[in-house]
């Protein structure tokens, strides 16, 4: 390699969970790697995100006593593949891949080090299809002390919870008026932070929690980080990439890599051009991700040569933005309001139409697919006084007082009746009293016969177990509110195209030498479909755990 600055084995573009997953790997078998993030902070969307990855047949699942395998994961991800068409990123060498290599991506990180566990019930999306798993099939990180990062603590990105309480203690929270396990919690997660107070200590949770364990593992090993280093360029000979094109102190700063790139620099999240390009009605306004979730390493690899798939996919992610959050790093998510009993969505002619207790992607591609024949962007959630005795709504409490701006500006609708409400929301009174007393019927009978809801363990358990039905609950006491609720997304889902072995492929299904993608760069291994919690931060691990296996000939 010619005409380079300096070189490493290995150079991997963005900081997220695969990143380091990849580090680790290279590190373990004594290679050099340098990890460069163009932001100032280390972590990417992973470290904001919930942290949580989808990993079947995984050794805490084994720990608990909860049956699963490699054939029965199969079996639910080809289930769920072959409902869609066009899921070039879902091979069936990709899918094994995943499964297979997912188990002993676990067990290495684990052997590293990072303390990991799985949330004791967290039920796949579609747990009723062939080889579902209700118990779900989630692998997450204990809390992390952030001080244990000394003087780095303030490079790692930092999560949209300041909880210093567990993922599994927090998604009981929710039911704090109605269930002395979730008073228990409370007090638990007190006395945790009057502990931590006093013995100066700062716990993580979700995604920073992983991340910051991730980051402290890196560090130990050697790995080496530079922030504010964008990556313009990827290098190539003969056909091959050989290093990339950055910058340190302000200057063009050519690197090299001998065993190759691995590009895990996110999506397009934050590109508006290229979301009016492949998926119209969606906004940067409405997104999660890390402001580096432009998608200018995406169009690189394309302008290489790369083929790209699933690009009109995104990990969707229902909210509502209260007045003042217009422009909040992190924007209220609303999964749990039209799941819960007594709540439902209507388009904009006052229309239910989907299941509302679905997952978050399948929500928000009901939402965008409706909109192309009846407005229905954004929808309205629409709910009763019953619904905000028992349900949080955007973090105040059940039974809480609201704001008042929230009424005022508009933000949150509230009338007597539901034909008053309807006007405030300009839909047809008669068409959303219509639509109202059918979902009444079907509460009274005890099944949603438009489109079966509740009858999933995960329609349940996103409800409400508490109650009598934990997804179904009429709309009939006043005073009767409604919500806008947009699609919003936590990443895109389409990217280059890679094979099993993390190498991104050209048009024709040759490899790009020395190029490897995971991560929301690459069109996802799960096609069209979203199998569980963790279903984007597990293959970012996987494929990096993967695609540094390859390049030091490990696997």
């Amino acid at each position: 390699m010619g005409g380079f600055a300096e070189s490493y084995d290995f150079v991997v573009v963005g900081s997220g969970g695969g990143s380091m997953c990849a580090a680790l790997r290279l590190r373990a078998a004594g290679k050099s790697v340098l990890i460069l993030e163009k932001t100032p902070l280390i972590g990417g969307t992973s470290a904001r995100s919930g942290g949580v990855m989808w990993i079947p047949n995984n050794r805490f699942m084994k720990r608990d006593g909860i049956e699963d395998s490699s054939e029965k994961a199969l079996t639910y991800l080809n289930h769920l593949v072959s409902q869609t068409s066009d899921s070039p990123g879902a091979t069936p060498a990709r899918l094994r891949t995943y499964v297979d290599q997912g188990t002993r991506m676990v067990d290495f990180l684990v052997d590293q080090g990072i303390r990991l566990n799985r949330v004791s019930y967290w039920p796949d999306y579609y747990d009723e299809a062939p080889g579902g798993s209700e118990a779900g099939r989630t692998v997450v990180a204990d809390l992390f002390n952030l001080n244990e990062l000394g003087d780095q603590k303030s490079r790692l990105r930092p999560n949209f919870i300041s909880l210093m309480s567990t993922l599994d203690e927090m998604l009981k929270l929710r039911f704090i008026k109605q269930s002395w396990e979730s008073k228990r919690i409370a007090v638990r997660f007190g006395l945790r932070t009057i502990f931590a107070k006093l013995t100066g200590k700062h716990y993580v949770t979700a995604g920073a929690a992983l991340q910051g364990r991730m980051f402290q593992a890196a560090l130990k090993a050697k790995v080496e980080f530079r922030t504010e280093a964008p990556v313009s360029e990827l290098i190539l000979e003969d056909g091959a990439v050989k290093g990339v094109l950055t910058v340190k102190n302000g200057e063009p700063h050519r690197i090299g890599a001998r065993l190759g790139v691995l590009v895990n620099a996110g999506g397009f999240s934050r590109n508006q051009a290229m979301r009016n390009t492949y998926m119209p009605h969606t906004s940067t306004r409405w997104t999660n991700t890390a402001e580096g979730d432009t998608g200018e390493m995406i169009l690189e690899m394309m302008r290489r040569g790369a083929a790209v798939g699933q690009m009109d996919e995104m990990v969707g992610n229902q909210m509502s933005i209260p007045p003042g959050m217009e422009n909040a790093t992190i924007k209220p998510v609303v999964q749990g309001v039209t799941a819960s009993p007594h709540a439902i969505l209507v388009d904009q002619s006052g229309v239910r139409y989907m299941n509302e207790a679905g997952s978050y992607m399948a929500y928000c591609k009901g939402m965008l697919t409706r909109h192309r024949e009846v407005p229905a962007v954004p929808s309205w959630a629409v709910f009763d006084e019953q619904f905000m005795k028992i349900a949080m709504l955007i973090d105040t409490l059940p039974g809480s007082k609201k704001p008042a701006e929230w009424f005022t500006s508009g933000f949150l609708k509230r009338a007597d009746t539901v034909e008053e409400l309807a006007r405030l929301i300009d839909v047809d009174p008669v068409a959303l009293r219509g639509t109202v007393d059918r979902f009444n019927g079907f509460v009274a009978n005890g099944h949603d016969d438009d489109f079966n809801r509740g009858d999933r363990a995960y329609d349940r358990w996103l409800g409400n177990v508490h109650q009598a039905n934990a997804s179904l609950g009429s709309i009939e006491h006043g005073p009767f509110y409604a919500m806008q609720v947009v699609p919003g997304d936590v990443g895109t889902y389409g990217g280059v195209l890679t094979d099993e072995n993390a190498r991104v492929l050209r048009e024709d299904g040759s490899v790009i030498e020395g190029l490897y993608a995971t991560g929301i760069s690459t069109a996802s291994v799960m096609g069209r479909a979203y199998p569980g919690a963790g279903s984007s931060v597990g293959p970012s691990f996987v494929w990096g755990y993967v695609a540094a296996g390859h390049a030091a000939r490990l696997n």
